[in-house]
Formats: structure tokens, C-alpha cells, sequence
């Protein structure tokens, strides 16, 4: 069952055009987040789905009904904000229970509301306290447990974790994760921290320039990106595009490196190519991941390839190494027993298997 929709949906900010014709469906239990950088919209479009913000085109719909006219208190939605918004003046009981207040929901269901969420959340000892004895983390939970109380349709969140520092980020991340996992609601998180959103989502709508540059699952958008927006903004380090041409000989393909000769050409055998190559010289971007330039060979696919390392940083757990490759620079991610010397060559292995070719016109997947 779909349980949110979002249709051609548009929105300007005077002249400024801050989505543009967003489509989204969001089946029940899933777990959407809207990522991007600052500017893209994500938030925007968070604001709209709780009815925080007006829209100029386009609708929204929460299970088939639309709610684009109706007020945020009649959505049965719950949103959780950056800035824990929690009344300074209430403890934490108070906060907790004001929506249901605010709703007349029953004394009796108020206390069964309070008493299962607080245990869950175990913020029970934490009830007669005001936000500021709370910690950054105690607040969040507080803000996470005000929106469980109500039992909403939609958990809506924008950057929940951002103030928090990165130890408590990442065990907030895995609460928030077994959250969903138990409770199997519908949630949207918006986030611009690639990790959360990889680890978090079902579903990731990657946004740039208010377009939704692939709706897809994190296994997706991580290993077949549409275009190099999404190749550059996934991963860490980002994929390595190298620039040069797609030769076709008869029925073989072939990427030459820019400032290569024919001699130093890489076979392309096993590529799912979204449409037949409009003949030869195609110049595109060769892409491959850090992590998929092996030290040892692993398949038969392998494209052995001897390189210079011109930087190595080493980071504890692994190491990034730097290489010259016909005077492009391409990272490789290495475990940090691996020997790797500055201003010396040795031989490396391109996974085939995992590579990803853009066209360098349109910048988009072929």
C-alpha cells in the first residue's frame, strides 16, 4: 500500500525555483531519505509533506487522500526537528504528552501512551526533568518520543542528528534504525550526511537543484548511479571518473584513457549498457570505486594495471593512496597492511565487475 504520494509537485520561493516537478511514492513501512546538499530542496519538500509549507503545483496525497489544503494537526503526521524544539518551560513528561493534550485523547491513553514509549525510549528517569538538564542526546530522544506518542500515519524527520557530536551521531543512527526496525513505520528523514542515509533508508531520493536526481535503493544508487552527481556524491572517497573515449571494434568495446595510446585500451565485456552505443568515439567518463582497485587479483575480469602512488594517507583501519594515471588522478582504498610506497609503481587489479560509464556530454549513465 503506498501510504504517501507526491505528485508533480513545484514550489518557488519568489524567482528562485526550489523544486521542480518532484514525484515520489513511498510504500507503508518504508524507510525514505531525501538527501543532498544544503540548498537542494530536501528540506522544502519535508515542509510541504507536513504542511508547514504552501505548494504551487502539483499534490500530495497520505493513503490516497489529498491532504495538500489540510492543516499539519490533521495530517497525522509527527515531526521531529533539528532543533528538538522542546518547550524549555515543561519537563520532559509534558513535552511528551502535549500533542495528545493538545488532541483530548483520554487521561488513561495519555498515561498508556507515555508509559510504553518512555520505557521503549528509556527515558523514564529523565520524566521530571526540564530540556536544559537533558543532554544533546536525552533531548533527541525526548523529541523522538513526543512523535511516538501519537501513533502517526508519517514520522517525519530533518536532520535529527546534526547537532549532536559524531560518537552519540552514530548511536542515535542505530537507535533510530532498530526504531523502524521494530515499529515498521513509514518514515522521511532528510539528512545531507551520506552515511546516515545509506545506513537508514530503504529508499534514497537523491536531490540536487530541486530534482530528484534517482529514487532508488542505497544498493543501487551506490553500485549503478544514474549520473555523476550521484557517483560523486555517494561514497567516500567519491568514484574515480576518468576521462576518455568508448571505442567499438566489431562486437568488442573498448575505454581508452584520455592521453593514452590504442595499445593501453581496457576491455569492456561484461558492461550492461542501457542502450546500444551510437557508434565509435563515444566520449565518456570511466567509473570506478576506490575500494574496487584491488592490490590482488580476484576475477578473471581484472584489468591489471601498474601505477604510481603520488600520495598515501593513512586513516588506522585503511589507507587512501593517490596514483598518476595518464595524468589523472585516481584513489585507491586499501587495507593499512598493504605496502604502499610514494613515487614507485606497483601493480594494481580494476574490478570490471563494478565499473560505471557516463556519457561527458549529458554527465548521465549509459
Amino acid at each position: 500500500m503506498i501510504t504517501l504520494k507526491v505528485k508533480d509537485l513545484s514550489k518557488n520561493f519568489g524567482s528562485t525555483e526550489v523544486l521542480k516537478k518532484i514525484n515520489l511514492e513511498i510504500e507503508e513501512g518504508n524507510f525514505l531519505v531525501l538527501l543532498g546538499p544544503s540548498g537542494c530542496g530536501k528540506s522544502t519538500l519535508l515542509n510541504i509533506i507536513a504542511g508547514l509549507e504552501t505548494i504551487d503545483e502539483g499534490t500530495v496525497f497520505i493513503d490516497d487522500y489529498n491532504v495538500s489544503e489540510v492543516e499539519p494537526k490533521d495530517r497525522n503526521i509527527a515531526m521531529v526537528f533539528q532543533s528538538y524544539a522542546l518547550y524549555p518551560s515543561m519537563n520532559v513528561k509534558e513535552n511528551m504528552v502535549f500533542g495528545l493534550k493538545q488532541s483530548k485523547t483520554s487521561k488513561e491513553k495519555i498515561e498508556e501512551q507515555l508509559k510504553k514509549v518512555s520505557n521503549f525510549l528509556h527515558v523514564d528517569e529523565l520524566l521530571n526533568r526540564k530540556p536544559s538538564q537533558l543532554s544533546g542526546g536525552q533531548r533527541q530522544r525526548v523529541a523522538i518520543g513526543r512523535a511516538l506518542v501519537r501513533e502517526p500515519r508519517i514520522f517525519l524527520f530533518d536532520e535529527p542528528l546534526s547537532n549532536l557530536d559524531a560518537k552519540l551521531r552514530v548511536e542515535m543512527r542505530r537507535e533510530i534504525k532498530k526504531l523502524h526496525q521494530k515499529l515498521k513505520t513509514t518514515v522521511v528523514y532528510v539528512t545531507h550526511d551520506q552515511t546516515e542515509a545509506m545506513s537508514l533508508g530503504t529508499n534514497i531520493a537523491i536531490m540536487n537543484h530541486g530534482v530528484i536526481q534517482q529514487y532508488d535503493t542505497p544498493e543501487n544508487i551506490y553500485n549503478r548511479p544514474n549520473n555523476t552527481f550521484v557517483a560523486d556524491f555517494i561514497g567516500s572517497p567519491a568514484m574515480n571518473l576518468i576521462s576518455g573515449q568508448l571505442v567499438k571494434d566489431g562486437n568488442n568495446t573498448s575505454f581508452i584513457p584520455e592521453d593514452s595510446n590504442q595499445s593501453n585500451n581496457i576491455s569492456i565485456k561484461n558492461y550492461n549498457f542501457i542502450k546500444p552505443l551510437d557508434g565509435s568515439g563515444t566520449d565518456v567518463l570511466f567509473g570506478i570505486r576506490p575500494e574496487h582497485i584491488h592490490y590482488k587479483k580476484a576475477n578473471d575480469t581484472d584489468y591489471e594495471i601498474n601505477l604510481r602512488a603520488d600520495l598515501n594517507e593513512y586513516i588506522g583501519h585503511e589507507q587512501i593512496a593517490t596514483f598518476n594515471y595518464y595524468n589523472q588522478e585516481v584513489l585507491g582504498k586499501f587495507p593499512s597492511t598493504v605496502k604502499i610506497e610514494t613515487n614507485k609503481e606497483m601493480k594494481l587489479f580494476f574490478d570490471l565487475n563494478q565499473i560505471s560509464i557516463f556519457d561527458k556530454k549529458t554527465n548521465n549513465r549509459i
